[in-house]
């Protein structure tokens, strides 16, 4: 993979690769590391150069809260794969709706192991359509002795409190694939509204049992700033309704949930976050410069004004070694990025489109907006939105999800052979008693009886 990757990144004349964003695997991680290798003059030597994609960690979370068996769930999850098991089964519940005037459009869905959010689309659309269960109950006898129990008003609410819960991951999974506009400078304030969330409901016994897992994958990828690309800390430095400000805010906050020990003092906390705030700043500066030693290379005299020209005395050394050291409030480019953090940061807009300020700026800080434009442009996600949460399908049927190979291969090969066959086939109610009983898929089932109706051949 990584030598595909040097290809593409060669033929497409790519000359200053900064990031690479991929999911959690260790193929990548080793991938990573070859095609930093070849890269040369990447930031601290590629050790900030692999972003790992945040929806792939949100779902890592997720799912440690979610393989823990929880009997309310576990009980609707066995109800609606008895009832989406056959087309008969489909057809009852779907009267049962009607007989006590079910309101929702919606119908239920399955879990689908390629799908990590199934789980919380079964919920939902099972809770849409909760007073049908009952009465689907009386109209099969088998469904209670089948499932053990027919979910009940108080199961139904526990269902509701876990919706709300998996909201919080849902929508930032959502936001996160937004492909319209730079979303990386929100990363941090993101990361901490997650954790924020599990802290809030880590004594809450309805979900005390799941939020410690969830927590610890959580501080596995954010739980140490350390650990965090400084390409994210630049973005948020760089987003004018944040900078320094609220950088502080962000490592108060990520030190303050690794006190757990209660070990550090509030001025110490107080303290290191500071410190963490100066040197992001100080690495920032750092890249910057690199921004502006290329700016000087295209041009021979970068000037943002006429008096950012200054003339030493050439007889006096002393003086002309002190304007040159830096020590003094310089008005070359290279103060651009300390004049715009020493601004204070603008008021929240909730409208506001962050590319559109430094559009607007880049006047003022030009060689700063070119920095930013690189950095806010980086991507937090590699997963398609509609990989995610949608209710898009990569399964075999509606019927089936868990299949071995070899009946992969059966249906596959069946499906085609009925389709491209040159005999007629006339037996119409053999074949759909067959794909029936099988619990094949429900899509042949009702092709079969369209062309019986139509009188058509099934080879054609």
């Amino acid at each position: 993979m990584a030598r595909e990757l040097l290809i593409c990144i060669n033929e497409w004349g790519m000359k200053n690769v900064m990031t690479m964003t991929v999911d959690n695997a260790k193929t990548n991680d080793a991938a990573i590391n070859i095609i930093v290798k070849e890269l040369p003059g990447i930031y601290e030597n590629g050790k900030h150069f692999h972003i790992r994609c945040m929806a792939h960690i949100i779902n890592l979370v997720v799912k440690m809260g979610l393989k823990h068996e929880v009997y309310h769930v576990k009980n609707l999850q066995d109800a609606v794969k008895y009832i989406r098991a056959s087309p008969q089964r489909i057809k009852t519940f779907k009267q049962a709706m009607k007989d006590v005037a079910v309101e929702s459009q919606r119908f239920l869905c399955g879990e689908t192991p390629t799908r990590w959010n199934s789980t919380f689309e079964l919920l939902r659309s099972a809770y849409d359509v909760k007073d049908a269960f009952l009465e689907y109950s009386h109209q099969d006898p088998m469904f209670q002795k089948t499932v053990g129990r027919v979910s009940s008003h108080s199961d139904f609410e526990m269902i509701k409190k876990m919706m709300e819960f998996l909201e919080k991951f849902k929508k930032k999974t959502e936001k996160v694939l937004c492909s319209t506009k730079p979303i990386f400078h929100t990363y941090t304030r993101e990361i901490l509204d997650i954790e924020q969330h599990l802290r809030k409901h880590e004594t809450n016994l309805d979900f005390m049992f799941m939020v410690p897992d969830m927590k610890d994958k959580y501080d596995k990828y954010w739980g140490d700033y350390d650990t965090i690309s400084d390409y994210v800390f630049f973005a948020t430095l760089l987003d004018p309704q944040c900078k320094s400000k609220f950088m502080k805010v962000v490592f108060t906050q990520m030190l303050k949930a690794k006190n757990k020990d209660k070990k550090m003092s509030a001025d110490e906390i107080e303290s290191k976050a500071r410190a963490k705030v100066i040197d992001i700043e100080c690495k920032l500066d750092k890249f910057f410069k690199t921004y502006l030693e290329r700016s000087n290379m295209t041009s021979s005299s970068q000037q943002e004004t006429p008096e950012e020209v200054v003339n030493f005395d050439d007889e006096n050394e002393f003086f002309g070694s002190y304007m040159t050291s830096g020590s003094f409030p310089s008005t070359s480019s290279e103060s651009q990025l300390q004049r715009y953090l020493n601004e204070d940061p603008i008021g929240f807009d909730k409208g506001y489109d962050i590319l559109t300020w430094w559009k607007n700026n880049a006047v003022r800080f030009p060689i700063v907006a070119r920095m930013a434009r690189d950095i806010l442009g980086m991507q937090i996600s590699t997963v398609a939105s509609e990989s995610t949460f949608s209710n898009g399908r990569r399964v075999i049927t509606d019927y089936r999800t868990n299949l071995s190979v070899v009946i992969v291969e059966a249906l596959i090969c069946t499906q085609d052979w009925l389709r491209k066959s040159s005999l007629p086939i006339y037996d119409y109610d053999e074949v759909h008693d067959v794909l029936a009983d099988d619990d094949l898929t429900i899509d042949i089932v009702d092709a079969i009886h369209n062309l019986k109706l139509t009188g058509k051949r099934l080879g054609n």
